[in-house]
């Protein structure tokens, strides 16, 4: 380990320190009683961090001997994963004082999943890839089991932790057969073996397990069975952490394994991940139908959002790795904006997640009630609203790569996703509310809500251009299959 090692991993290493050190200072300084410290000191070490980010890399660079890439692919991936972390970071203070959570340990574990999700990104080999994964995981076993006086907190967390096992061994059996096949845990040497010798059966079954395990950190099916539960259980801040920065770091972490490991090997993976991708928004679409609970819905939801990432990835071109971070990104601010709301959602003082609940919100709070709107038909992917661009861009990259009946699919599945998106705004504009919500957003959650809102209702304009979000990710992608 060098110097040079030291500055190009500088946000992980900065991160890693700041961590430890907020650690200490709960422990030691008795003042900070409530946490409330750490967690601005937090929020603002992220935000610090993904703006530096947003500069980007020029050109590859590798440290600790090739164990750990930093690139414009990476540096796009960690932008978002940074803000998106220290955003719902943000969102979750109000209701952890509300409900007497507010302790230091919560921010400290969001930062050390953080971590592991920059280690992930950047993994140029699979033992980093692991460790990224298993240092994220931890830290999410615990957050969602955060309120320990709730069964419900305290099942959601356990299901999580079974079920994350189960895929870190499914990860570790694929990566020891990869490794057997091939002699390397690099995904460079990897990358050279498949392209010198072609993909054999043996590799190819290391390869399906490596998918499964990754399709699991990003739930998406037919290994997306923790989700529903974990979303329901876990304190709503927690939820909303995980429908961001978790997302973002999975999908990146599953185009970085498989473009620089197996770019040679498209036709192969590329199997696995249309099945993957066609089952995930299907199940997404039809299973959120019949949901009452607005957690399950969004969990439902982002089942189905991450098939429709993967479509992008399916099509193993650069213009596919470009749409899969365009949708990412999209993804986490809508839902950065939808949870801004779903977090302080209450009646007579306590949460309220029914979606019956919020009938009647157009007459009690109009604006809100836009906002909410706005970001539900974004979602759904209805035109002009920025949602729908994600959509077509991997529809787009699909195509052009000759998978047009995957195209075809998609947007089939998004038409029956709509009804449950509409069906949100219909109860919100025309079903008589026998209980008003106890509702007051703090200023926080209304830039969140309002400024999500407006992004995804606007940023599409010639004159705002996506905030150059095309771009950034064209260069991105052709970092990564430069």
């Amino acid at each position: 380990m060098t110097t040079v090692d030291l500055t190009i991993a500088f946000p992980e290493v900065v991160l890693a320190l700041g961590a430890m050190a907020l650690l200490m200072f709960g422990v030691f300084d008795k003042r900070n009683a409530d946490g409330s410290l750490i967690l601005y000191l937090s929020a603002a070490l992220l935000a610090f961090l993904g703006v530096s980010e947003m500069a980007g890399h020029a050109g590859v660079k590798t440290a600790f001997n090739g164990l750990f890439v930093v690139d414009g692919f990476a540096s796009f991936a960690k932008s978002v994963i940074l803000l998106g972390a220290s955003a719902s970071l943000l969102l979750a203070r109000e209701y952890l004082m509300r409900h007497k959570m507010m302790q230091y340990e919560y921010p400290v574990l969001i930062l050390l999943a953080t971590l592991g999700m920059l280690i992930m990104v950047s993994a140029g080999d699979l033992m980093t890839l692991y460790m990224g994964v298993e240092l994220q995981s931890l830290a999410l076993y615990v957050i969602a089991a955060f309120r320990r006086d709730s069964a419900r907190s305290t099942e959601a967390g356990l299901k999580y932790f079974v079920l994350g096992a189960i895929s870190s061994g499914l990860l570790l059996y694929g990566a020891s057969l990869v490794y057997g096949y091939t002699g390397t845990t690099r995904l460079s040497g990897i990358a050279a073996v498949v392209y010198a010798d072609g993909v054999s059966i043996g590799l190819t079954f290391g390869l399906v397990f490596l998918c499964a395990g990754l399709a699991f950190k990003i739930s998406a099916a037919p290994f997306h069975m923790w989700t529903p539960d974990v979303y329901e259980g876990s304190p709503t801040p927690v939820t909303a952490f995980f429908a961001t920065a978790p997302k973002a770091a999975a999908g990146a972490l599953f185009a970085r394994a498989l473009f620089d490991g197996f770019g040679d090997a498209v036709e192969t993976w590329r199997q696995i991940l249309v099945f993957v991708s066609i089952a995930s928004m299907f199940l997404g679409a039809v299973a959120a139908i019949g949901q009452t609970n607005i957690k399950r819905l969004l969990a439902y939801s982002s089942i189905g959002h991450m098939g429709f990432a993967l479509v992008g990835l399916a099509a193993g071109s650069k213009e596919g790795a470009q749409a899969l971070l365009i949708y990412l990104a999209i993804y986490v601010v809508m839902n950065v904006g939808v949870f801004a709301f779903v977090i302080c959602m209450e009646k007579s003082g306590r949460p309220a997640t029914r979606i019956a609940d919020l009938a009647g919100l157009s007459s009690t709070h109009p604006n809100m009630a836009v906002c909410l709107a706005a970001l539900f038909l974004s979602l759904a992917g209805i035109p002009p609203l920025v949602g729908f661009f994600g959509k077509y861009f991997v529809f787009v990259a699909a195509v052009e790569a000759g998978l047009i009946w995957l195209a075809v699919a998609g947007a089939v599945a998004s038409v029956i996703g709509a009804f449950y998106y509409l069906r949100l705004v219909k109860v919100m504009y025309f079903d008589e509310a026998t209980e008003e919500l106890d509702i007051s957003l703090p200023l926080t959650h209304r830039l969140a809500l309002g400024g999500a809102a407006l992004v995804m209702a606007f940023s599409w304009l010639p004159f705002i251009n996506g905030f150059g979000i095309v771009e950034a990710a064209e260069a991105a992608a052709a970092s990564l299959l430069g």
